[in-house]
């Protein structure tokens, strides 16, 4: 495999991927959960929002994993991957919707950071379709934690 990239940086940067990957996925999962199980005066707009967000996460997964295949990478692809590369914490039980806009607002932005730490190796790299995913990826999930945390000033 030729694209530029040596095979050292493109594996440092597919594993930066993967941690993406698993965060989005974990944070997918967690937002269609609380989809389903909010309740409380606020439920229609967060049963609207949580679809909205959780259908843009899901069509996010195969960005990121194809961008971990054009790398020449296998991705991973099994919850228990996941639960080892990702940093956000599954929900006990059913949490309040207060709660859930906390966890959603900790989640939007433990992937913010994940994307955020590989811009070193991707600049590095001169991996300029990963940095603009990355941009792409951060400037969505900055605009959901400000949308979430916004409903839970007084």
């Amino acid at each position: 495999m030729d694209i530029g990239i040596n095979k050292k940086d493109r594996e440092q940067i597919a594993d930066g991927l993967s941690h993406l990957l698993a965060d989005s996925f974990t944070l997918y999962l967690k937002t269609h959960n609380f989809h389903w199980n909010v309740t409380g005066p606020m439920f229609n707009t967060l049963h609207v929002m949580f679809m909205d967000q959780y259908t843009e996460l899901w069509n996010a997964l195969d960005m990121i994993a194809e961008r971990i295949r054009a790398l020449g990478v296998a991705a991973p692809g099994t919850c228990r991957e996941f639960a080892r590369l990702t940093v956000i914490k599954e929900s006990e039980g059913v949490p309040n919707a207060t709660e859930m806009i906390r966890q959603l607002v900790a989640g939007q932005e433990a992937v913010v950071k994940t994307a955020r730490g590989m811009f070193a190796i991707v600049d590095k790299a001169g991996d300029e379709p990963t940095a603009d995913l990355l941009t792409q990826r951060m400037q969505i999930h900055e605009k959901n934690a400000w949308m979430l945390r916004s409903l839970l000033e007084e």
